[in-house]
């Protein structure tokens, strides 16, 4: 969410310190990685409804449903599963920055090529292209 927002030119430090609970799996439960979920959030903020007056982009769901089997097929095929266990182990109790490092900035860009793809600009969720 943070690369998100900086992206846009924006700040939400309120957005950024929720964002943390996602992370170790929401919880530090060591369940679904933070990234993958995350992720979906992301793709909300440019594409989900704020407010009665806003409409949900119709592609929002074909959006999620890419960045969901994209994640699911990286993370297998990397980690032999997409849960933070798999990823980093089960006994940690912080994220390795080399591991989640590599699958953050991976995750990022398929985010934007996701976006792109789908008519969104990222550095503005307001303009459609």
């Amino acid at each position: 969410m943070l690369l998100a927002l900086e992206i846009q030119g924006r700040e939400n430090q309120d957005l950024v310190r929720a964002m943390s609970g996602l992370c170790m799996g929401a919880a530090n439960s060591g369940g679904i990685c933070g990234i993958f979920t995350g992720a979906s959030c992301v793709m909300a903020l440019y594409g989900a409804k704020g407010d009665d007056a806003e409409k949900e982009a119709d592609k929002l769901p074909l959006m999620l449903a890419e960045i969901s089997e994209w994640f699911g097929q990286n993370t297998c095929r990397l980690y032999g599963g997409s849960s933070c266990a798999d990823i980093v182990g089960e006994n940690r109790r912080r994220p390795d920055p080399d591991r989640c490092g590599r699958l953050l900035l991976d995750t990022w860009r398929r985010i934007q090529e996701i976006l792109l793809e789908n008519g969104f600009d990222p550095a503005n969720p307001d303009l459609a292209l």
